[in-house]
């Protein structure tokens, strides 16, 4: 039975919506998993690879579960690289050792991050400043531990609220709150100590 023109158009509706998702969240995903891996490539695998995934299983879902679906693809695509890593290096380390012979509330970034008209009147100089202090946020994000990154980068980077963080990193909303706050705090301490105050 061929489906009717109205069903036709809810289809392509939808593949629309999963495209327009897809196009608006790839750059921030990508920046999610590069904090993640600190690896280029790696990181453009992740994301193409959580894309793919929720095209394939996850297409057909109304457009409005579509980013906390995405979000909870992401880190476990991150998982599940740190996990074959963990993999692959015990088995190096095992083959090399037998062919030797030897035995919370505030954003930082959301402060910084000035919308496109206000970056325009800004000065040359004052732009140049904020991409450096931008910079130096994102160097330190990097160095949070695992946990705590992915907190703060969905409560305050994706804008999820407590419950939707909850639910994607699989832990309680207590367990959030504290990685978020300890997050927080490890960042402005870094920053302080650079003389850096926001």
């Amino acid at each position: 039975m061929s489906p009717t023109p109205l069903s036709r158009n809810i289809i392509l509706a939808s593949q629309r919506e999963l495209s327009d998702f897809l196009a608006a969240s790839e750059r921030r995903a990508f920046k999610q998993a590069m904090f993640a891996v600190r690896n280029e490539e790696t990181a453009l695998d992740i994301v193409q690879d959580s894309m793919m995934k929720l095209a394939e299983k996850y297409g057909d879902r109304p457009a409005d579960e579509l980013p906390l679906l995405f979000q909870r693809i992401i880190q476990n695509t991150i998982r599940d690289h740190y996990r074959r890593s963990k993999v692959r290096s015990l088995w190096i380390t095992l083959l090399s050792a037998f062919s030797s012979g030897e035995d919370e509330d505030r954003d930082p970034l959301e402060t910084l991050e000035a919308d496109s008209e206000a970056a325009l009147r800004d000065s040359p100089e004052r732009q140049y400043q904020q991409s450096q202090l931008l910079d130096i946020i994102e160097k330190e994000i990097m160095r949070l531990p695992a946990r705590q990154r992915e907190a703060f980068l969905m409560r305050y980077w994706e804008d999820m609220d407590v419950a939707e963080t909850a639910l994607a990193m699989g832990c309680s909303e207590g367990s959030v709150k504290t990685h978020c706050s300890r997050a927080t705090h490890a960042l402005a301490a870094a920053l302080k100590a650079k003389g850096i105050t926001l």
